[in-house]
């Protein structure tokens, strides 16, 4: 297209995580040699927030709003609950729910009337009103709030249009109905899309693979052009997923094919229980390392859910192998470390809005909504910032606020104002968090906030406690030359930044998800609890009719991650709860051809000297003796 003399602002190339753009972007540079710093390769949300920068003051925000993630969202719907005199019924649970439902109703998966309890909807209308008093939206709006603008506003929308007339999507088969609707509504006609329906296993997050069969609709005279070449896998790997995904009914038909040639067999495993599960992949792993020179970042464990990797973990630890889990929550990422932080950034630059508005009411100071809408109107019509128009309401003489409004507010400035003097002093840091920590009572907040469960009030300050540690241990750091508060926030800054990304952690084994392994590769993988019950998940086969084509979808992901070698392990036993259950193999695994398999030298007695086919008999045997 650049060759052809289209302008590279005019190209506008989405896809779904941070990895896979600036991968996108990478590549693209080399194959050009040019900096294309006009090109925008971005997320569809990233790309979400580039157009609200620009255009969100024609809905009612400020420019400068703060993106709620998941915690912050969990205490807006929590507040929202508590403002409703709803709270006292909600438990974790039941506040997450409450979130998932709002998602839902944003994105169109749900309306209110069809199934959904119609006391939620003051609760949402309460949620949404809290978000725009905080100058705040949340994932969802970065995709709904364009749209909306775009509707409301036809002029804005042509702007956008106008400059973007070339439009690419990348993996196309994960866009959720809404992200359709924004890229149809940019669209004219010069659009390419790229997807693999048999990749789709993100259904519980609103992707929508029969936008594949509506592009079409709405693109009829589209070129359609297959690409079976694989360049990761050898055939081994290609036809075991072959064989499996070929049982899906609602498929493109393809087939994978590679020009690396065969590849060695699929090896099973079939341990007694998980603990020698998890001994077996920790010292295969060991083994494999030496014998084939290979990294530890060249070795993948991919599990179906979270539940099953504390096991694996303590025999990774028991064996020395340096490991990482993907998809867990980041320490900094905690409500209660960043409470902690926003403190001290704001402490730092008081004109900080963003993390203003996340401590002005925490613990509570009875800093109202009603008050901040008033704070925040008062900086918006003087240009300047909520610190700033705070300041000028504690000088006015009358204002519109009451004197138990101006009260507390005067005590929160003087707080800030108090530790801005002290925190710079010639105490280490450490030391003067601890006493912030003190100052604001933090514990009572704790308390307050996880009244029926102190346990986790406990786990949550244990966690301060480990902040407070790791800044003495960075103060103490003979390397460190400025101890001070600037450089600290720096630090921590640029560490959540690169917080995430398999690459930022070399050397390492990759635990993971099947789920947060889409996208990635390894020479070696490790396929855990093929069960019966586990992969095909029985908790998505009982919610939604019709999933099993999607937990297959999922497991043909988890084949295609090798390269070059590939496990399957599947336990005789596994421990649910107190309970030690008798577990039978995973259907799926009758679905890769029987030549392409052989069980592992490492196997049980039971299995020894058997074919996969013979071992599987015996399974179905057994288990119809049971029955």
């Amino acid at each position: 297209m650049l060759d052809k003399g289209i302008p590279q602002s005019a190209i506008l190339a989405l896809t779904f995580t941070n990895k896979a753009a600036h991968e996108m972007e990478d590549r693209v540079k080399k194959l050009t040699g040019r900096s294309l710093q006009a090109l925008t390769v971005s997320t569809f949300h990233a790309f979400g927030v580039k157009i609200l920068r620009n255009e969100i003051e024609a809905l009612g925000w400020r420019r400068n709003f703060s993106i709620y993630d998941e915690g912050d969202k969990f205490e807006a719907v929590k507040d929202a609950l508590r403002e409703r005199g709803m709270y006292a019924t909600a438990d974790t649970a039941g506040i997450k729910a409450a979130g998932q439902i709002f998602s839902k109703i944003k994105t169109g998966l749900l309306r209110w009337g069809e199934g959904v309890d119609p006391a939620l909807q003051s609760v949402f209308n309460e949620y949404q009103h809290s978000l725009k008093v905080y100058n705040a939206v949340d994932f969802d709006d970065l995709l709904t709030l364009p749209i909306e603008l775009f509707e409301q506003f036809p002029e804005t929308l042509q702007k956008y249009r106008s400059r973007y007339r070339y439009i690419m999507v990348d993996e196309f088969q994960d866009t959720s109905r809404i992200q359709y609707k924004l890229m149809k509504m940019l669209s004219g006609r010069n659009v390419c899309v790229v997807g693999d329906d048999d990749q789709s296993i993100y259904s519980w997050r609103g992707a929508n693979y029969g936008n594949i069969l509506q592009f079409e609709k709405d693109f009829p005279d589209l070129l359609e052009i297959k690409l079976e070449q694989n360049y990761r896998s050898t055939t081994t790997i290609l036809e075991a997923a072959n064989g499996v995904i070929s049982h899906n009914t609602n498929r493109k038909e393809k087939r994978l094919w590679t020009g690396k040639g065969g590849g060695r067999p699929i090896e099973f495993f079939y341990p007694d229980n998980e603990g020698a599960e998890a001994d077996f992949i920790a010292e295969k792993i060991r083994e494999i390392k030496f014998t084939e020179h290979l990294k530890y970042d060249d070795f993948g464990i991919l599990l179906r859910t979270n539940s099953l990797m504390d096991r694996i973990e303590e025999s990774l630890l028991a064996e020395n192998i340096p490991y990482r889990v993907s998809g867990g929550t980041s320490f900094f990422a905690r409500k209660e470390i960043k409470d902690i932080l926003s403190y001290l950034r704001l402490v730092g630059n008081t004109d900080d809005d963003v993390n203003l508005l996340r401590i002005i009411n925490t613990p509570r100071r009875g800093i109202g909504k009603a008050s901040i809408a008033r704070i925040s109107e008062l900086a918006r019509a003087n240009h300047g910032s909520l610190w700033d128009a705070m300041n000028r309401m504690r000088r006015a003489q009358n204002t519109l606020f009451e004197e138990t409004e101006k009260t507390e507010i005067d005590q929160f400035l003087t707080l800030i104002e108090t530790q801005r003097e002290e925190i710079p002093g010639k105490k280490p840091l450490s030391q003067k968090v601890k006493k912030l920590v003190d100052v604001i009572d933090y514990w009572s907040h704790l308390v307050s906030d996880n009244s029926k469960n102190e346990k986790a009030a406990r786990w949550k300050y244990l966690n301060i406690q480990k902040l407070i540690g790791s800044i003495e241990t960075w103060e103490q750091n003979p390397d460190n030359l400025d101890p001070t508060l600037y450089p600290y926030l720096n630090r921590i800054s640029l560490l959540t930044r690169d917080e995430g990304g398999v690459e930022q952690e070399s050397g390492k084994v990759n635990l993971m998800t099947i789920h947060a392994s889409k996208g990635l590769e390894f020479p070696v993988v490790f396929i855990a609890g093929a069960e019966e019950g586990i992969i095909p998940h029985e908790r998505s086969l009982e919610e939604e009719a019709g999933s099993i084509e999607e937990e297959r979808r999922l497991f043909y992901v988890a084949i295609t991650r090798a390269r070059e070698k590939l496990f399957v392990t599947s336990c005789l036993h596994r421990r649910r709860g107190q309970n030690l259950s008798e577990c039978g193999p995973s259907p799926f695994l009758e679905e890769i051809p029987p030549g392409l398999i052989e069980n592992s030298a490492d196997r049980t007695d039971e299995t020894e000297g058997i074919d996969a086919g013979e071992y599987f008999a015996r399974i179905r045997e057994k288990f119809i003796t049971r029955l």
